[in-house]
This record gives C-alpha cells, structure tokens and sequence, in this order.
C-alpha cells in the first residue's frame, strides 16, 4: 500500500496526517469534504482512504457508503470526535478511531493494512 487518501475539511487535521504518513513513505492525497473525496478516490484509486465522519457537503458516512458501491470490501479508516458516527461507522468498516487522534494508533492500523 502506498497510496493514502485522507477526507478532512480540517486543514490541520489533513495537514498533521499528511506529515506523518509521509514521512513514513506513504504518498497522501487530500480532499476537503466527502464529494471532493470521491472524485480524488477516482482520480487517484487510493490504496486507503481516511475519512472524517463529520463534513460539509458529504459526510463521511456518505462517502463509505458510495465506496462499497465500488469497491465491496475498501480499505477505509474513519475517524470522527462523534461517538454516535463512529458507531454507526462500525457497520461500514471495523477501523474507527476517535478525536483527538492517536496517532500512533493508526499508523499501526496503516502498517497492518499494508501487510
């Protein structure tokens, strides 16, 4: 796995996980809210795509939802500060991380799905 798309419409959050995936050798690619995600997911066919529940536009939950459309089991982490989305985000992927990140923990999740 190489290729890493993070769905964030905070900056800093796209921003802070871009540099530590990076620096770990992953190529990261971003998009601001779950539509502009979808269009990046096509344009670019991500290995793994990080997902913020919680967006303008298009939700995250939203965007799982279309990515199973396409894809029947898609590499998808999501995040969210809302335990009743992550909950619901369990249905649609078993790799759920709460606000404020622990990023050790993901990149742990990120390794495990590379294997």
């Amino acid at each position: 796995m190489t290729r890493i798309l993070v769905i964030d419409d905070d900056a800093m959050i796209r921003s802070l996980l871009r540099a530590v995936l990076e620096r770990y050798g992953y190529d990261v690619v971003e998009a601001v809210n779950g539509a502009d995600g979808l269009q990046q997911y096509q344009a670019t066919r991500p290995d793994l795509v990080m997902t913020d529940l919680q967006m303008p536009v298009m939700d995250g939950l939203a965007v799982l939802q279309a990515l199973q459309r396409v894809v029947p089991t898609p590499a998808v982490i999501a995040i969210s500060g809302d335990q009743h989305d992550l909950t619901q985000a369990q249905t649609l992927t078993p790799y759920t991380f709460a606000k404020p990140l622990l990023l050790q923990e993901i990149l742990t999740v990120v390794h495990a799905l590379e294997a």
